[in-house]
């Protein structure tokens, strides 16, 4: 079992962008110092759902401030980047820090962003296969030209090449370059990952029912791709969840239940579509209730047993938990604390 957390960096009312980012990079900090596997970073524009809008930036900065820890993106929104662009910094961190990065993409959302990046709904809508397979390519071949419908352009060298870590932080990370997941949301996302091969990151709003459906389409499709038993079976997907540590029973819930809501109502409605499309917005109370029900929200037995019957019904045995839930500093770190005193000691 393999716990990490899930920062978004979360600027809940009445806090500034400031106090939120300093709160995700203590929290990433006291990850690793209380025995974690993993930190995860969240990427948002022009919203104070999440505050950071680079997470290879902020992942840059934790990975110079750690030692041991795997710091990844969860996720980089690939319509708002030039795949080549996110391939070098990727390859950079991959490098720099033996092999502790990992990039993760996802298609993002039809928000505004995609007119202020100039990458336009058609990157959404359309283009996420071709910018991932240009993602790819960079990151595992010695030159790369694009000839795609958006990116076109003459062959060029790839500098520095993702597969040139040392032979002893290569051997230590197990991978010549970065790993790749895709955050899945739909079965189109899902058999796009399982063709290639790359894990899945599934979203925090889902049961384990509904995960284990789609680990479940995604082996079938990887093995109709022609990828090894071993290549499927042996996929690192991660689940994305809440945590919250208390010894009460209901101590927990009842301090995300006060604090979520204002954050996600403040947050969410804050987004703007690039189409003026129709948006349903989750009710905030209803919906932090749900995330309680679903994840290891309550004392660490509980905790642990909800970790536990997540990975035995869907296989998936690496988290990324959002700890940040109470929007205190001090708060936060105790949670994350408490996860590794309390709870890992428990799934061993």
């Amino acid at each position: 079992m393999r716990i990490g957390t899930f920062v978004l960096a979360a600027q809940f009312p009445g806090q500034g962008p400031g106090e939120a980012l300093h709160r995700a990079v203590r929290s990433a900090e006291a990850a690793e110092e209380s025995g974690l596997d993993s930190v995860w970073l969240a990427e948002h524009h022009f919203v104070p759902y999440g505050v950071c809008p680079s997470a290879t930036t902020l992942a840059a900065l934790l990975l110079g401030r750690t030692r041991r820890i795997r710091v990844g993106t969860a996720v980089s929104v690939l319509p708002n980047h030039h795949p080549v662009a996110l391939g070098e910094q990727a390859a950079l961190l991959h490098l720099t820090s033996g092999g502790r990065f990992s990039l993760g993409v996802g298609r993002g959302g039809p928000w505004v962003d995609l007119e202020v990046f100039g990458g336009g709904l058609d990157a959404y809508e359309n283009g996420f296969p071709e910018a991932l397979e240009l993602l790819l390519d960079w990151l595992r071949e010695p030159r790369v030209a694009g000839s795609g419908e958006r990116f076109g352009f003459r062959e060029v060298a790839v500098v520095p090449r993702a597969d040139e870590l040392l032979d002893g932080a290569a051997e230590a990370a197990g991978t010549s370059g970065p790993e790749v997941i895709v955050a899945c949301t739909s079965p189109k996302s899902v058999r796009l990952a399982a063709g290639r091969a790359l894990p899945m990151l599934l979203g925090m709003h889902c049961g384990d029912e509904e995960k284990a459906e789609m680990v479940a389409l995604w082996r079938t499709a990887a093995r109709e791709a022609g990828h090894p038993p071993e290549v499927v079976e042996g996929a690192a997907h991660v689940s994305a969840g809440v945590a919250q540590i208390a010894d009460g029973p209901g101590d927990a819930t009842e301090t995300l239940v006060k604090t979520m809501p204002g954050w996600l109502r403040q947050g969410l409605d804050a987004h703007v579509t690039v189409d003026a499309r129709h948006r349903v917005m989750r009710d905030p109370v209803a919906y932090t209730e749900l995330l309680c029900a679903l994840h290891p929200v309550g004392p660490p037995k509980l905790a642990a047993d909800r970790l536990a019957a997540t990975a035995e019904r869907t296989g998936i045995t690496r988290f990324a938990l959002l700890v940040e839930g109470s929007g205190d500093l001090a708060a936060t770190e105790e949670n994350v604390r408490r996860l590794g005193a309390d709870v890992l000691p428990l799934l061993t």
